[in-house]
């Protein structure tokens, strides 16, 4: 009877002890993932058609957050940023602030909750202190007509007054000339509001594709 007794007592204490262990590791795992994505690197959902045909509408990209700690933007670069504030206003839903803001950055990490839509993603086309202006058709940096391989064949881009690019900006267009919401609407963007480098398009598997 004593033996079955502690056999009873020792069950119940087992289960316990496999829960707690696997809260642990379900929690340590979730927190690994969480930090990662923050602080290294993220998949990006695509919400618009201004990058296409390369990126489409729903397609998902790794968005490197290092690769910026190790160098300074290039120019066609894809990059990811922050929704400018001529576009969002002040009253940004993606805004971080708060305890909201922080669960809201916490699901999207763990990938639990649809990551916002108030990041752009675009090509850089003129660093700072560059003159960026288009004319009969194409894009020109200081003077120099812009040769940009990642266009289909025949894309035209409207003329622009000449803009010079100020310090710790970029000037950023999509690759879909005709319909992309970019600097040639609400400006040059803050180099501080660059989340990340677009490296690998993930989805769909058909069209995975380093950028």
């Amino acid at each position: 009877m004593s033996e079955s007794g502690r056999e009873d007592r020792t069950g119940p204490l087992l289960l316990l002890r496999w829960a707690r262990e696997g809260l642990i590791v379900i929690v340590g795992a979730t927190l690994i993932a969480f930090f990662l994505k923050v602080l290294v690197a993220q998949a990006f959902f695509i919400p618009s058609l201004s990058m296409t045909p390369q990126l489409r509408v729903a397609d998902r990209v790794l968005v490197s957050k290092i690769s910026y700690r190790l160098h300074e933007p290039r120019r066609g670069d894809i990059v990811v940023f922050d929704c400018p504030p001529v576009e969002c206003g002040n009253d940004d839903p993606g805004d971080s602030g708060g305890v909201g803001g922080i669960l809201r950055s916490f699901g999207q990490g763990v990938g639990v909750i649809q990551p916002s839509t108030q990041e752009f993603i675009k090509r850089v086309v003129g660093l700072p202190g560059e003159r960026v202006e288009a004319r009969e058709g194409h894009v020109f940096v200081n003077g120099k007509r812009l040769i940009e391989p990642y266009l289909p064949p025949g894309t035209l881009t409207a003329n622009l007054t000449p803009t010079t690019v100020p310090p710790g900006e970029l000037y950023v267009m999509g690759d879909n000339r005709g319909n992309s919401s970019d600097s040639r609407v609400f400006g040059p963007v803050a180099r501080s509001s660059v989340v990340g480098r677009a490296v690998v398009k993930l989805w769909p598997p058909a069209r995975a594709s380093y950028l």
